[in-house]
């Protein structure tokens, strides 16, 4: 329990600083995408009896490679060119899944399982953790800029491309971090319900970084008592108290919450009407 503790804290505080940056650029698909291509890695490393963080860190960045490839041809979008690695690469996992012969329940890789985690797969998340933190928080005021505006960033002398490539890779890493709670099929959750609900609280870049943290931080956490105490799926009880929290800051934020936008409409249509 406490090394499932541990390892949901970390996640939860990475996957919500890349979570600004993904729901601010529109990458919510990419997300998704990476998290669920993952898993052919983690199969394969399985296999060969290597550390599956290994096997994921390396089909997450050939994931981003191939989408880059296949988008690059100029007769295919993005959304097509994410969709086709996507889903190839999962079902191909999933293929592997079935044909692998294992005493380890590669399923749980599928829905997560926190509270099987060991200390060494605590060390390779904490490693992979100051990584990517470190690199955000290096390249934090480039990065902010490009999710803004790409064109004044090139103008400017920086390199979109490689402010992308920096995003994508560490949203390959952050996606392993997540594996052990949420699992492949709902790791997305962990990337955008922070970084959602905190766009909602706010319109300053550094405070939605810190209400995105409180945010993955108390979900992850509120998730993980309640799947200890109901003997409920831990990756599922996580990505529910995520959501209720969204659907909290949806229904009430002060300006952009359901609530507060009809009521400025009931008053506008009041003075109108006056």
């Amino acid at each position: 329990m406490q090394r499932g503790f541990l390892v949901t804290v970390i996640a939860a505080l990475v996957c919500a600083l890349l979570s600004c940056w993904l729901v601010l650029m529109g990458w919510s698909l990419m997300g998704d995408a990476i998290s669920h291509a993952v898993l052919p890695g983690v199969v394969l490393a399985y296999m060969v009896g290597a550390p599956f963080a290994v096997g994921a860190v390396v089909a997450g960045l050939l994931a981003v490679a191939l989408i880059g490839a296949v988008r690059g041809s100029g007769r295919i979008r993005e959304d097509a060119a994410i969709g086709i690695v996507f889903t190839v690469m999962f079902a191909l996992g999933l293929v592997l899944i079935s044909v692998t012969p294992s005493q380890t329940d590669l399923h749980s890789i599928l829905f997560g399982n926190v509270l099987g985690v060991s200390w060494a797969e605590v060390a390779q998340i904490a490693v992979l953790a100051v990584l990517v933190v470190t690199v955000l928080m290096i390249k934090r005021r480039d990065l902010v800029l490009y999710a803004f505006d790409p064109g004044y960033t090139h103008a400017i002398g920086l390199s979109p491309r490689l402010l992308a490539g920096i995003l994508l890779v560490a949203l390959a890493l952050t996606s392993v971090l997540a594996l052990q709670i949420v699992g492949v099929v709902l790791v997305v959750a962990m990337l955008v319900i922070p970084g959602s609900t905190a766009r909602l609280l706010t319109d300053r870049f550094s405070t939605m970084l810190a209400i995105s943290a409180g945010v993955s931080l108390a979900g992850a956490l509120v998730g993980l008592y309640a799947s200890y105490h109901l003997d409920v799926s831990s990756g599922g009880a996580v990505v529910i108290a995520l959501g209720t929290f969204f659907g909290a800051a949806y229904l009430c934020a002060p300006r952009h919450g359901l609530l507060a936008r009809r009521q400025a409409t009931a008053q506008a249509s009041t003075g109108l009407g006056v």
